[in-house]
């Protein structure tokens, strides 16, 4: 299963230097211009879980494979953008495709980079994209509103479930709240289909100098509030620490970030934030072959889990031999966890856990 999060933001905040830091590549040209990225870049990186390590050791793998996370760098959008300003409409176009929004907001001054609002508000630059989302969204809805409206005054009854659908959305926007903020309790796959740009979840990146890396700053405090009360997430990270970080190698950047009184990389928290967002959760298969990480939707039953790998074992599956993650790591792997009852037969009906250890049972 893909995890495709668009990064957005107003030209100069450094969306194109956290790409280039979270990819660690040059494929996105960070400069001091606006539209600087006119195609959208897309960056697939390994997602780091330490578990990986643990568990190839113990199934004595040849080969650890991570489960990836995508991230698309989309050009910089200006106020107007609805209304086709600057390349509003490209934006708009790309930003459909993507399952969530990471948001970069700009909250370090600097007079050498010049800001497309003339100064630092990174809660303004916020509402800046918001709105200009919520007019595309409220264009879009108004017109298939008063069709399927139209229908259903006639007795479709497709056009009355639909009608029904997008009258509280429309509602919210026109209120000036994203569309996420109205959908309907158990509705939210038939929102999906309505391909809303504020429908998608928001993780908001405060992208601020160095040495607020690790407590963040004003800006990124005003951020955190704004996001708590509009229903986003928000982490802090220094695009510039991140691009250093990039171009180490994998053992200096420990001790680099602790330097810095950091813990992780911006990555990471990035990912974290990510995975709650979008409801993931991750299971592994281990053996000497391969140590192997999916990721899936929380609430995924066991046939649709293994569909990930392979469809033939969704259409096959029998059952599955699970064993937590925990319980295999005391365990030191299946043989013992067999042993000591730790290792148990799911059936179709079985929502796989984080962290899970799974060995499918299909026949085709």
């Amino acid at each position: 299963m893909g995890f495709n999060c668009g990064i957005v933001g107003l030209p100069n905040v450094g969306k194109s230097t956290l790409f280039n830091a979270l990819t660690a590549t040059a494929a996105a040209q960070a400069a001091n211009y606006p539209f600087c990225t006119i195609e959208p870049n897309v960056g697939r990186v390994g997602v780091p879980d330490p578990r990986l390590a643990v568990l190839a050791e113990i199934g004595k793998s040849i080969k650890v494979v991570p489960t990836t996370l995508e991230f698309v760098d989309i050009a910089g959008l200006v106020r107007g953008a609805s209304k086709g300003e600057g390349l509003g409409n490209q934006f708009l176009a790309n930003i459909r495709e993507v399952d969530a929004i990471i948001h970069v907001l700009r909250c370090f001054e600097d007079s050498d980079i010049t800001h497309v609002e003339g100064n630092i508000d990174p809660v303004r630059d916020a509402d800046v994209v918001e709105t200009e989302l919520m007019l595309s969204d409220l264009d879009s809805l108004e017109r298939r509103l008063v069709q399927a409206q139209k229908r259903a005054r006639g007795g479709d009854k497709e056009s009355i479930a639909l009608a029904a659908l997008m009258e509280p959305l429309v509602a919210a926007l026109q209120d000036g709240k994203a569309a996420r903020t109205a959908i309907p309790p158990g509705q939210e796959d038939a929102v999906r289909q309505l391909n809303l740009l504020t429908s998608k979840p928001v993780l908001y990146v405060c992208n601020v100098e160095e040495a607020s890396a690790a407590t963040g700053n004003k800006f990124s405090d005003a951020v955190m509030a704004h996001a708590k009360a509009t229903g986003a997430r928000a982490v802090i990270v220094s695009a510039a620490i991140e691009a250093e970080v990039s171009q180490l190698p994998e053992e200096e950047r420990a001790e680099f970030l602790d330097g810095l009184g950091l813990s992780d990389s911006g990555l990471d928290r990035v990912i974290r934030a990510g995975y709650e967002l979008l409801g993931l959760l991750t299971y592994f298969t281990c053996g000497p072959k391969e140590t192997h990480a999916w990721t899936i939707v929380k609430g995924t039953l066991a046939p649709q889990a293994a569909a990930v790998i392979h469809k033939d074992f969704e259409r096959g599956f029998i059952a599955c031999e699970t064993i937590g993650y925990d319980d295999y790591v005391v365990c030191r792997g299946e043989a013992k966890a067999k042993e000591t009852g730790k290792m148990r037969i799911e059936g179709k009906t079985y929502p796989v856990k984080d962290g899970d250890v799974l060995l499918f049972r299909f026949n085709v």
